[in-house]
């Protein structure tokens, strides 16, 4: 045993589990914590951020991008409660962020009196945003408490976790024993019963859809050797973009998937909560008598959405028994690649009319982003579009929020993705207002040399709640318009590049000019106001919110 403060326990088991870096803002509580960063050996990369929301987004971004922990430390209290929207994105979206942050002294804890950032209950707050969360009251007690909050949530479904450490706690000294970084617990092993089961529902289908999420990054592979048996369109939304690339003729974005929904008799659903089954795809043209096969690590999955097959699994090995299963059996599926490639190209083609101007700005996007770049949507009619009219090639160069849809998450959480590859091209899209969320980044692009490029739609609103406001609320038009700086002047003023541009032929070429010089960089593209089609004609087909204005 070696005697230590808290903050460095916490520091050196944090490097046991292979953390290179730490986003944050200090504060009082949190000094040792941070002292301990400043003098870790190996050094620790520490990026700071002007909001305490950056932060926690910049770590999302980290752990999207690479699959690995992201790590970030706050104040307690209200620099906690700053960062719950990343906390709550990173639990819907199944990523693996760490909260470190203080609390009030020892003495004080539940006392009620009102000592600096207190809060009734942080603890169970943590715990209403995270996969788990507890609190470290010696030093002794740092690296089992890390440790757990690894396991936490690197096993099953990973998703955030968090620790508080009071004031006084982190400065103490003790003997701290340090063992060594502990696996995370090994995945179930698939059930050969569930197998049979799906086995049965696959040799009488005829038109099988594989629906992919999140939970599915890491098994590419996998997903698509089962595709390709059973000749299954592979269909994402949003989180699994890329597990089979668009240029396959079995990788299917959601607007494609669409079309082959009312003919599909099995879903399989790998690593995905299926929310264009039930959320989305709910008009008339929803097929009847429909089988669902699941395969899913959260148990808790299998009961939101009970299917006729439940696989509890890692997709990796679930899927591969299944396809091993498949292979046992003879089920091989003839070559439906003519049929599907035809089928894309159409629908390509018509979202390509439909969808203006929003289309031909993403097409030039990808034409100049390698195919390995990253492309961080946001909340935006472009973030929107990018869903069914950006090709994505690999897994996790798509990076999105998920579910929780938090307007605003994407600048900051593409600094993290250019952190953690720095050597990869990455590109931000937003809105003016979105954008506005976290502008005060550009200072940090600016201090740590980020080479982003981020994209400002400027369409002087908030344009769903404008465009809704005016369909659905007989155009009582009430906080949607938006007053916006200069966002060029704004960008220069922080020492980033800035540049300006009113359509998709002058973009081409500032974006490319952008991503050779390598340099922090805002692009503001002018949009006119109610110029955008609405891309929810492809989103929600069939639905009355989806339906032509």
């Amino acid at each position: 045993m070696t005697r230590m403060t808290c903050g460095t326990a916490i520091v050196k088991t944090l490097q046991q589990y292979g953390v290179d870096t730490v986003f944050g803002v200090p504060g009082a509580q949190t000094y040792d914590f941070f002292d301990a960063i400043a003098q870790a050996d190996p050094p620790i990369r520490y990026i700071g951020a002007r909001h305490e929301q950056s932060t926690a987004y910049m770590a999302f971004g980290y752990a999207k991008a690479t699959g690995r922990v992201g790590v970030y430390s706050v104040v307690p209290g209200p620099g906690m409660l700053n960062s719950a929207a990343a906390l709550c994105s990173a639990y819907g979206a199944s990523t693996p962020i760490l909260c470190v942050t203080g609390h009030v002294p020892t003495q004080f804890i539940g006392s009620g009196k009102g000592a600096l950032h207190e809060l009734p209950d942080q603890l169970a707050t943590l715990r209403s945003l995270t996969k788990w969360a507890g609190r470290i009251d010696h030093p002794a007690q740092a690296p089992e408490q890390v440790a757990e909050a690894f396991r936490q949530m690197l096993s099953g479904r990973p998703q955030p976790a968090a620790l508080e450490i009071p004031w006084d706690i982190l400065a103490m000294s003790g003997e701290v024993d340090l063992p060594p970084a502990v696996a995370p617990l090994p995945a179930p092993t698939p059930d050969q019963a569930q197998i049979d089961a799906a086995i049965a529902l696959l040799k009488a289908a005829r038109n099988p859809m594989i629906m992919v999420g999140g939970g599915a990054l890491h098994a590419a592979r996998e997903v698509l050797a089962l595709a390709e048996l059973l000749q299954a369109p592979v269909v994402s939304f949003r989180s699994g973009r890329g597990i089979v690339s668009d240029a396959h003729h079995l990788g299917f974005n959601c607007a494609e998937g669409a079309l082959r929904w009312p003919e599909t008799d099995v879903l399989i659903g790998i690593g995905s909560r299926m929310e264009l089954s039930w959320a989305r795809w709910t008009g008339p043209a929803r097929p009847q008598n429909l089988k669902l096969i699941r395969i899913d690590i959260d148990p808790k999955e299998m009961i939101r959405h009970r299917a006729d097959a439940a696989i509890l699994a890692d997709a990796v090995t679930g899927t591969a028994a299944l396809t091993a299963a498949c292979a046992a059996e003879g089920i091989l599926a003839p070559s439906r690649e003519a049929e599907f490639s035809r089928l894309k190209h159409n629908r390509r083609a018509e979202i390509q009319k439909k969808l203006q101007p929003e289309a031909d700005y993403l097409r030039v996007i990808r034409e100049r982003l390698p195919q390995d770049g990253f492309f961080v949507e946001e909340v935006s009619q472009v973030g929107f579009s990018s869903y069914v009219s950006f090709p994505v090639y690999s897994p996790r160069t798509f990076v999105t929020c998920g579910y929780q849809g938090t307007l605003g998450f994407g600048f900051p959480t593409a600094l993290g993705v250019k952190l953690a590859h720095p050597d990869r091209p990455v590109v931000a899209i937003s809105g003016d207002g979105g954008f506005m969320f976290g502008m005060q980044e550009l200072a940090t692009a600016a201090q740590y040399d980020i080479g982003l490029v981020t994209i400002v739609f400027n369409n002087h609103s908030y344009a769903n709640i404008r465009r809704d406001q005016k369909r659905f609320y007989q155009g009582h038009l009430l906080g949607a318009d938006l007053q916006n700086p200069d966002f060029v002047a704004l960008a220069r003023a922080f020492g980033v590049d800035g540049y300006r541009v009113d359509s998709p032929a002058a973009l081409g070429p500032c974006l490319e000019q952008a991503l050779v010089k390598g340099a922090p960089a805002l692009i503001e593209v002018e949009v006119a106001i109610d110029s955008e089609a609405s891309p929810w004609q492809f989103l929600m087909p069939g639905t009355a919110y989806g339906a032509a204005p």
